[in-house]
């Protein structure tokens, strides 16, 4: 099939061949040269067909994950290229405070994610932070002798009635005096739309609660006041809430969330699959494994790719592969990303009935059927099992 059509490249690109009168010319006469009519000349419209055919999603992903891996390693900060550890039982993360438990507990044991990956929308908050906010803070908010610092490293301990939880990470922007020490904390959203936003999110206010408690404890002075500022990625207003530091939340709520979550982690415990808010589950990677997507799988445990599931995207399956790499593909996806297969082994078809096993690759994989059974006049559907036979 012709794609578009057809106009020959300027002479001197592809075959040709001379028609030199070697004989007859005079010596300083120059060659004779004709494009052959057979020659080898590549359309226009075919070199534009390439580039058509270069530009796509998976060719996008993957050049903007290196991307992200060589500016990591060139402001210094190559630990954030693959995956990290899972956290010790008693640290915790403020961006993670209030939010569903076993969400939480998949995200820290790096359980494959599935679906796509809401990179876009970190990259809008940290955008619409350093470009517009900071600025903002700088030019309209900060008056003589007030600064703004991007961030500030937080690491706090806090003791319960029976053991000692840790909080940390890095703050959002803070108003600081000329020696840098705070003043204020803020922490900044972005939402699609400001309209129905009628207060702070409880898990944003956690997450303020923590930058404050962690301050107050470090410098010898009160930090008792921050600000949590949302801005509208549609429209680019922002609400703004003075959240002054609530004992009492503190105490009895966020408190006692990071102590639960640190004995699901002493314990080897994948909490229940109770989300805290009503959007965690259309918004969560695991929704499938957890069971709340109507796939077939439930309370599935940290390690293991859904067998039929051809969601995983690449790059998700580069980190899952990161922190396990004696894992599996699946024949679903094995098929999908047959690049893979190059490096990692790929799970084995099973029959239920007479125990028979099969390559990935020599089997239908729409259609998995047991060859054996299939000579004694049954047929029997190939299941890929999971190792610790978790699912059938």
């Amino acid at each position: 099939m012709v794609f578009g059509n057809t106009t020959p490249l300027p002479m001197g690109v592809g075959d040709y061949q001379s028609n030199v009168m070697n004989e007859d010319r005079q010596a300083d006469s120059p060659p004779t040269i004709k494009l052959s009519p057979r020659a080898d000349r590549q359309p226009e419209t075919l070199r534009r067909k390439e580039i058509v055919d270069a530009v796509t999603n998976q060719s996008f992903n993957e050049w903007y994950q290196e991307q992200q891996f060589t500016e990591n390693i060139l402001v210094g900060r190559p630990y954030f290229n693959g995956v990290s550890p899972p956290p010790e039982s008693e640290k915790h993360s403020p961006s993670k405070l209030l939010q569903c438990h076993r969400k939480v507990r998949y995200y820290g044991e790096n359980a494959p994610k599935e679906g796509a990956s809401p990179e876009g929308l970190f990259w809008v908050g940290t955008k619409f932070e350093e470009e517009i906010v900071v600025p903002y803070l700088l030019e309209a908010v900060t008056k003589e002798n007030t600064y703004v610092r991007n961030s500030m490293w937080i690491d706090s301990e806090i003791e319960t009635s029976d053991r000692i939880v840790r909080v940390k990470g890095m703050t959002d922007p803070v108003v600081v005096d000329r020696d840098g020490d705070p003043i204020l904390v803020t922490e900044i959203k972005t939402t699609s739309s400001l309209e129905y936003l009628d207060g702070p999110k409880p898990h944003h206010k956690a997450q303020l609660h923590a930058y404050m408690h962690a301050l107050d404890e470090e410098y010898d002075r009160s930090i008792r006041d921050g600000l949590l500022l949302y801005g509208s990625r549609e429209t680019l207003d922002i609400r703004v809430f003075h959240i002054a530091f609530d004992d009492r939340f503190w105490s009895e709520t966020v408190v006692p969330w990071m102590a639960q979550q640190t004995r699901f982690r002493e314990n080897d415990e994948l909490p229940p699959g109770d989300p805290v808010f009503d959007w965690e589950c259309n918004a969560c990677p695991f929704a499938e494994r957890c069971g709340k997507a109507d796939s077939g799988f439930e309370n599935v445990g940290f390690v293991g790719l859904l067998p039929g599931n051809d969601t995983y995207r690449k790059p998700q399956l580069i980190e899952y592969f990161d922190a396990y790499p004696d894992a599996k593909l699946t024949p679903t996806l094995a098929h999908k990303f047959p690049k893979l297969t190059e490096e990692h082994d790929v799970c084995e078809w099973e029959c239920r009935d007479c125990g028979a096993t099969y390559d990935w690759d020599a089997v239908d994989v729409e259609s998995p059927l047991c060859q054996v059974c299939a000579n004694d006049g049954e047929l029997r559907t190939l299941h890929v099992p999971k190792p610790d036979d978790q699912w059938e």
